[in-house]
């Protein structure tokens, strides 16, 4: 049995870091006058990917040991000094201590984030729909990929344009492997996954608007986690917003919720 302790916290909690700073990294390749980069301070990462990018925050606070004065400048000047937003994803296995430490240095809370896992070991393999076709695809169907992930977020407002350059960088992120997910010989719906040390990140899913409902995203959940299994992992994992439909997607397969981070934003 996995028990949702601090253990499993910091395994989750690494895979996502990692899986973003290898985000940045193909930021930094394919578009470098972003200045995208990312460092590590006391356990935690701290990711830049520009002033407005969703990416650019950091991971693991607090879990690999609290941070000290030293740290909590380093970390809130390597934003500053980019002109960029403090923003901290925060697991409650961290501790009460942090909270104090936030609120003391003017954070305040902005977003809470479901993470849930699944033991591979203890997972059933569910039939998918068999009107959908998921395949993992290579480089070589990179923009395919991204352009059908684009079309899936293009009601999400609140990302704007950036979205389309998003998938770009994602399909070009080392480690990921890339899904889509086809009906009626054409691209419905996509989604990827970060191998990082035995855990499986599933994240990128989304449904192009006049597809959904179809049983796209079981379809790419249950191909990925095969994947993933046979990359060796022993978990997978999800972020999703609390109560949301890619909650009680991954619900469906199985997935439990570890624990609800939340995200804190430096006034």
């Amino acid at each position: 049995m996995i028990l949702s302790d601090i253990e499993l916290a910091r395994r989750l909690e690494r895979a996502e870091a990692v899986a973003n700073a290898r985000f940045v990294e193909a930021r930094a390749v394919v578009a470098p006058q972003t200045g995208a980069c990312w460092m590590e301070a006391g356990g935690t990462y701290a990711m830049y990917d520009g002033a407005a990018s969703p990416c650019t925050q950091t991971f693991g606070l607090g879990l690999f040991g609290t941070p000290d004065h030293a740290d909590w400048d380093r970390l809130e000047h390597f934003f500053q000094e980019r002109h960029a937003p403090v923003f901290h994803e925060v697991s409650p296995l961290s501790g009460n201590l942090l909270l104090g430490s936030l609120s003391g240095r003017g954070y305040r809370a902005v977003e809470l984030t479901n993470v849930m896992y699944l033991p591979l070991e203890s997972h059933h393999k569910q039939a998918a729909d068999g009107a959908v076709r998921v395949r993992r695809v290579g480089v070589d169907e990179a923009d395919l990929w991204a352009r059908t992930a684009a079309e899936g977020w293009r009601e999400h407002a609140e990302f704007g344009d950036a979205i389309p350059e998003l998938m770009r960088v994602s399909a070009r992120r080392e480690g990921t492997m890339m899904f889509l997910a086809e009906m009626e010989g054409r691209p419905i719906a996509a989604g990827a996954a970060a191998v990082h040390e035995g855990v499986a990140l599933l994240a990128g899913a989304s449904t192009v608007p006049e597809w959904r409902n179809r049983g796209a995203q079981r379809a790419l959940h249950a191909a990925r986690l095969v994947h993933a299994a046979e990359a060796g992992c022993d978990l997978a994992m999800v972020c999703a917003e609390p109560g949301s439909q890619s909650q009680r997607n991954a619900e469906r397969q199985g997935f439990r919720i570890a624990y609800t981070r939340i995200k804190w934003q430096l006034a």
